[in-house]
């Protein structure tokens, strides 16, 4: 088996060989033939989060060690599973949700395993698709996305599914409601394109790069702004009705202080973005002003369901996807980490 692995934080990727891996119990192995390549392997990869006021969140403090298989976003095909897997649908292909927790806690039970309290991603705790088998742990994460293109399929598993779980936060609201997208990088994009699909109307973007823009707008968007611009707060508080919501896709302090500042009473300010920093809030103004502010991370095997029934359903129009091969990761790592992708980055692993 070859990979593409984290074998020192903050260093590019390095090939390594090892003997492709044996399914075990209720296991299945698939092989890799795309797997997305998402911002948030930046910070994987550096091996740490920003969490602020000078502090990190060590990716050793999560119990993980070089070396590091990343890549959440696999999709291949069904090779064999182990003796406890059941039927499964050996030779065709799957996405695989890689969002798995304990599979034990109250929260898996519940069926969000993306809550779990003591979690086993794919892609960070569990080796990921970074490399040409990946090992899933039960058949029930395996998805059916046949129509879809199996380069664009990948990325229903984290932009699409990260999207469609923070926009359903924000309902219900009405068509004309304005939502703000802090951010038109792949998730931003997404985020457009699931909107328009769950038949939302006033988009508004904020994009410090306007050659970012009319993509954007390509997508859905009605506004684009610069939040850097002094006029920008002015700017969101002129759209008609005020602003209803607002989902950071950056999470940094400046989106974050604009994002809540621009809210209507009762408004809600969701974040997605890890790029890292802290705030200063009024607890006052937060009740009288009635706003919501939530966060939320990746979403449930459910949903994914639900996202993939929207990309079938051709409601969902496809973001831009551009093509790498396995020993590229690390330079598009890097151009994410510079914010010079326009859409998303899908790596081809094998045919």
């Amino acid at each position: 088996m070859i990979s593409q692995d984290v074998v020192e934080w903050g260093k590019p990727l390095q090939q390594a060989v090892r003997e492709t891996p044996t399914p075990h119990g209720t296991e299945v192995l698939v092989k890799v033939k795309y797997c997305g390549v998402c911002h948030s392997d930046v910070h994987i990869r550096d091996g740490y989060f920003d969490l602020g006021g000078g502090r990190k969140f060590q990716m050793s403090d999560r119990g993980m060690k070089p070396p590091v298989t990343m890549g959440h976003e696999p999709f291949g095909v069904v090779l064999s599973g182990g003796p406890e897997a059941g039927p499964l649908p050996v030779g065709e292909d799957r996405l695989v949700y890689p969002w798995i927790g304990c599979g034990e806690c109250a929260r898996c039970q519940e069926g969000i395993d993306n809550w779990c309290p003591t979690p086993r991603f794919i892609g960070i705790q569990r080796a990921g698709g970074y490399a040409d088998h990946v090992l899933v742990p039960h058949s029930r994460y395996l998805i059916d996305t046949k129509g879809i293109d199996p380069s664009y399929a990948p990325v229903l598993a984290c932009s699409g599914l990260t999207t469609y779980s923070a926009a359903r936060k924000l309902m219900p609201c009405k068509p004309k409601d304005w939502i703000v997208v802090m951010g038109a990088g792949g998730l931003g994009l997404m985020a457009i394109a699931m909107l328009k699909a769950m038949g939302h109307e006033n988009i508004a973007v904020c994009e410090i790069d306007e050659s970012k823009w009319q993509t954007a707008r390509d997508m859905g968007a009605m506004e684009a702004i610069d939040p850097s611009k002094q006029d920008a707060l002015a700017k969101l508080q002129a759209l008609q009705g005020g602003v209803w919501g607002v989902i950071d896709f950056v999470g940094a302090q400046t989106t974050a202080t604009l994002g809540i500042a621009s809210l209507r009473k009762g408004g809600r300010y969701v974040i997605v973005g890890l790029f890292g920093g802290e705030i200063p809030v009024s607890l006052v103004t937060i009740a009288q002003r009635a706003i919501t502010i939530q966060g939320t991370y990746v979403g449930s095997l459910q949903e994914l369901h639900e996202v993939v029934a929207l990309a079938k359903s051709g409601k969902l129009k496809p973001i831009p996807i551009a093509t790498c091969s396995m020993d590229q990761i690390s330079e598009v790592l890097d151009r994410l980490k510079a914010g010079s992708v326009i859409g998303r980055v899908v790596c081809k692993i094998s045919n």
